[in-house]
């Protein structure tokens, strides 16, 4: 294989990593527990979501239908119908999403891989009351989901990388 073809792999990697994303957020909206309940969220917040508040079940069928854009934006990152969308447009999608997700992995947006490891060593501090919750949610952020926005983050970017080569 390639390089250009392992390149491609990055927007199919965000296509297929959107489409498993927005189906847990559609089957949340619809009322499945779908790892909801794994979500690391303060304590508030986890109580309003595991009751499904309706804010956050609102917040589920938005998210899924982003994830839904998400899939067409990553598809059209290296299908051939894709030079019909402007590419610098494709370029910033995929740019923006992809650092984003980076970042939300190793912790810059309060919950990745440096917080869950610094909470889960002692280091951070959590109130006696939630400290067993936090823990938890400490433990599936680190083993799941940031692994998860991290590759997510990778394909976006690769995906990126090869919009920007071709021509």
């Amino acid at each position: 294989m390639s390089r250009s073809d392992w390149m491609r792999v990055g927007g199919y990697g965000a296509a297929a990593l959107c489409a498993v994303y927005g189906s847990m957020k559609l089957a949340q909206a619809l009322g499945a527990n779908a790892l909801a309940d794994k979500d690391p969220l303060p304590p508030e917040l986890h109580e309003r979501l595991v009751a499904r508040d309706p804010l956050f079940v609102a917040s589920h069928w938005v998210l899924a239908g982003v994830a839904a854009v998400g899939v067409v934006v990553a598809l059209a990152t290296v299908r051939p119908w894709g030079v019909a969308v402007p590419r610098r447009l494709l370029l910033a999608l995929a740019w923006a999403v992809g650092i984003f997700m980076i970042a939300r992995s190793v912790g810059v947006v309060g919950f990745g891989l440096v917080p869950d490891a610094l909470r889960l060593a002692g280091v951070v501090a959590v109130p006696a009351e939630h400290a067993a919750l936090a823990r938890d949610l400490a433990l599936w952020d680190l083993l799941l989901w940031s692994p998860f926005f991290l590759l997510w983050g990778t394909c976006w970017t690769t995906a990126a990388l090869r919009l920007r080569r071709v021509s």
